[in-house]
């Protein structure tokens, strides 16, 4: 195996291809069918969610950008089944830090985690230009090409690792490429906790003319996480 290809395997090795379903983005950014039609839309961080692969069968415009999408559709779909696999162990010793609600059991959460990642595998091979390779803070769009943009359990929840400098610059990345609105979701960390620098940020983009909200969102897996930040532009 060359340097290049061993690379490439070490970087494939630190992601976590797992997504969520176009219904659960849906209720995690109390979206609709309606208000989507006619607009350019972005995910970002899209990772093995569906929400591109379904919104675009229903007639909806949407384009998915990751790091993840450096790397082949065939090796992302194997990454991702053996970490479903794997994080399906971990939550199974992990069952009280969660909601159950919304899936029912570890089965339902499973059935989820693999219809997103079906979905994305098989869309990635039949419209591979909608999903664009990216390393966040930069995006390689132009000012305000999409009209909104949805950014899922990235931000915030990676507290410890991505410090507030990288938050404030990929918001205002997110933000440049959008022309109507940024929903960021959740607004806790992975222990759950609200993100502590959050007041910071929103005073931030306030003070940049920019309205801002907490909205309580329909859905809550990971107990805490229920709300997004809206980020409305004047």
């Amino acid at each position: 195996m060359s340097k290049v290809e061993q690379s490439r395997k070490l970087d494939l090795e630190r992601i976590i291809f797992i997504g969520r379903t176009f219904e659960e983005y849906v209720d995690m950014f109390l979206l609709s069918e309606d208000e989507l039609q006619g607009k350019k839309i972005l995910d970002c961080p899209a990772g093995a969610c569906s929400f591109t692969a379904v919104g675009n069968e229903l007639g909806l415009d949407i384009t998915a950008c990751d790091i993840a999408y450096y790397h082949s559709g065939e090796d992302l779909k194997n990454k991702g089944l053996q970490d479903l696999e794997h994080a399906m162990a971990s939550m199974a010793k992990a069952k009280n830090n969660y909601k159950w609600d919304y899936f029912g059991d570890i089965d339902g959460l499973r059935n989820h985690r693999l219809s997103a990642l079906q979905n994305c595998a098989k869309d990635m091979q039949e419209s591979n230009e909608k999903y664009i390779a990216v390393t966040l803070p930069s995006l390689p769009f132009k000012n305000e090409e999409f009209d909104i943009l949805l950014s899922a359990h990235f931000l915030f929840m990676y507290a410890d690792r991505l410090d507030y400098q990288f938050h404030i610059e990929t918001i205002d990345e997110l933000l440049r490429v959008t022309k109507e609105e940024v929903r960021i979701f959740p607004l806790v960390d992975l222990e759950g906790k609200r993100y502590e620098f959050l007041d910071n940020v929103v005073d931030y983009l306030a003070e940049k003319g920019y309205v801002v909200e907490e909205i309580k969102g329909r859905y809550e897996f990971q107990k805490n996480a229920n709300s997004m930040l809206k980020i409305t532009k004047k």
